[in-house]
């Protein structure tokens, strides 16, 4: 019978040129094509909301409320919960904590099924209104993608987390059409031990992804701005003032956010979370349309230095012609799209924090001059605020200044407003660091042990984990145990140290071989009770503990072992050398090139 030989496809050819061609060759080859995946999906996603929510809202009429606006959201938050809980069957996380969450405990890899999920949720939530952005579900998608390429080329981690930089700066380049940004956040947000021999392969995942993004979208910036007032120094102190202000919102953004999640984390059951987050939601869009989605029209309007927007589609078209009500109505939209955005994640939504931080940021500028030009304090140029008040907003909220800085003049086109939008992300970074030293991003994985820094040493012990450490080849004493039990325990051991443990594995103290020494050979003592010979350690390890929480106790205890308990059962002990051994295996991995 004649052998029929399988015809080599793409990942076939692209498995032997791997292990034929140099690691930098590969890396190279991998970031170009990590970047036309980024930017094909860049392009599906903003297409395919697009035409959704046209499909949804493009009969709505300007001059007056429409009630679909209540009903919409809640429609596609649960279309959302639907395909994740009952077709997907798995969870899909927030876009950018996810790519973060992989590198610090998942060894960057990121599950398949995100390839295709948060595609389909973040369009579902978004077209029907959810108060969120695509930028978040695009960078995890790349990353996805990129992640399971390397998997089954079998590179090593720092190579894995290499390639989630390049997905992530392809991903944002394609959607944003900024390449520079694109390539900063990746070193600002992702990458946090960046090497020389990754920089030409990032450059061209970026470059690539935003050629595709060119390609199919165009090549005119996102928000298109025309620098009609340049910047002024008499105008300085307003920009501090902007960068003030920015700091307080971002400040109020990132609170809210998490509050949000404690008060949605008391309800049970998912249908309580859709129902109430569902009907608060679909409520404030239809008081305020400007809320619906990732508001890139409102945004364009606010950059040309027209209010007119608040009052569109909705109840208050009659006041249009009133500033003070408008000027009311901006800081009610500022204030309650922080609202909406919570709300549609902790309601079962799936989208990203950049287009309404974004939107918030040039509502928050445009607020901030247009009240100042209304009280007859100053005759300030609205356009050029609610620009650099994108800036301050990104910068705060995110925690990404270098970032918000070129995506801004990048997807603006506003680099004659350089200086300014510095001067207003540093001072709205500085003072948002201080009152939330953690950004949206990184606050609740911080608070879970997750979150792996730029500080190379905090890195490598959160990418380690209790409960591969645990040692279980300790001879175990009953507690109704004597001496003479003991005695017999020991001599088929090789350890010094004892655990006392029942039958349902609670722990009840420990025995040291030198502390009973002098008595292990009296036989009148045999019938001597181990509860009367152990004690209570005053240092244990929790299962849920992280690494930097044990190695503390390892320094402050002097102790080489350590009991590990897990909901106050007894698992086993860590050791010192074992920290010490798969800390130096990690750093190695962690800095190889």
């Amino acid at each position: 019978m004649p052998i029929v030989k399988r015809k080599r496809n793409f990942f076939d050819t692209l498995l032997i040129l791997s292990r034929k061609m140099a690691p930098n060759q590969l890396m190279i080859l991998l970031s170009i094509i990590i970047g036309l995946l980024g930017g094909m999906v860049a392009v599906i996603m903003k297409n395919v909301v697009y035409y959704l929510r046209q499909l949804l809202t493009g009969g709505f009429s300007i001059d007056y409320s429409n009630i679909q606006y209540a009903i919409y959201p809640a429609i596609g938050i649960l279309l959302t919960i639907i395909f994740v809980k009952y077709i997907l069957r798995h969870e899909v996380r927030d876009g950018i904590p996810n790519v973060l969450y992989a590198i610090s405990k998942q060894h960057g890899i990121i599950k398949k099924h995100n390839m295709f999920s948060s595609i389909i949720s973040s369009a579902l939530t978004v077209s029907f209104g959810g108060s969120v952005g695509l930028e978040g579900p695009t960078v995890v998608t790349g990353a996805a993608y990129g992640s399971n390429l390397a998997k089954m080329l079998g590179l090593n981690y720092k190579q894995v987390v290499s390639i989630l930089g390049f997905a992530s700066a392809a991903a944002m380049s394609a959607i944003f059409k900024a390449p520079i940004a694109a390539i900063v956040f990746a070193l600002e947000v992702i990458l946090f031990d960046m090497t020389m021999t990754a920089l030409v392969p990032l450059l061209l995942s970026s470059i690539v992804a935003a050629l595709t993004s060119y390609f199919f979208l165009g090549q005119d910036v996102l928000y298109p701005f025309e620098v009609k007032y340049h910047f002024d120094m008499n105008e300085t102190i307003y920009y501090i003032g902007l960068g003030i202000f920015s700091a307080l919102v971002s400040v109020y953004f990132i609170k809210t956010y998490v509050f949000t999640g404690k008060l949605f984390d008391r309800l049970k059951g998912w249908g309580w979370k859709l129902l109430i987050g569902g009907t608060a939601l679909g409520l404030l869009i239809f008081l305020f349309p400007s809320l619906y989605g990732e508001g890139y029209e409102d945004i364009n309007e606010a950059l040309r230095g027209n209010m007119s927007f608040v009052f569109h589609e909705s109840m208050f078209y009659g006041f249009r012609d009133n500033v003070a009500i408008g000027l009311v109505l901006l800081f009610g939209i500022l204030v309650l799209k922080v609202v909406a955005t919570s709300i549609t994640f902790r309601a079962g939504g799936v989208g990203g924090i950049f287009a309404p931080t974004l939107f918030i940021g040039a509502m928050t500028g445009l607020f901030f001059a247009q009240v100042l030009n209304h009280l007859g304090i100053t005759n300030l140029p609205v356009s050029n605020y609610a620009l650099v008040g994108m800036a301050g907003l990104l910068a705060g909220v995110v925690h990404a200044p270098l970032t918000a800085i070129f995506l801004i003049a990048e997807i603006t086109g506003g680099y004659e407003l350089f200086l300014p939008i510095m001067l207003v992300a540093t001072i709205s970074y500085g003072i948002t660091n201080l009152l939330s030293p953690k950004s949206i991003y990184t606050i609740q994985l911080a608070n879970r042990g997750e979150y792996i820094t730029h500080n190379k040493d905090q890195a490598v012990l959160t990418m380690m984990d209790v409960s591969g450490l645990v040692e279980h080849n300790f001879s175990i004493v009953p507690p109704n145990a004597t001496l003479g039990d003991l005695v017999k325990i020991i001599a088929d051991s090789t350890r010094n140290l004892y655990p006392v443990v029942d039958e349902e594995h609670n722990f009840y103290g420990l025995i040291f071989l030198d502390q009973i020494r002098h008595i292990m050979f009296k036989p009148k003592l045999y019938d001597t009770s181990v509860r009367d010979l152990m004690f209570m350690p005053s240092n244990v390890v929790n299962w849920n503990d992280d690494m930097e929480t044990v190695a503390s106790k390892f320094q402050k205890s002097g102790k080489y072992n350590l009991v590990v308990l897990k909901d106050g059962k007894y698992e086993g002990f860590v050791s010192r050398a074992n920290v010490f051994s798969k800390y130096r295996q990690l750093l190695k991995d962690f800095s190889e090139e």
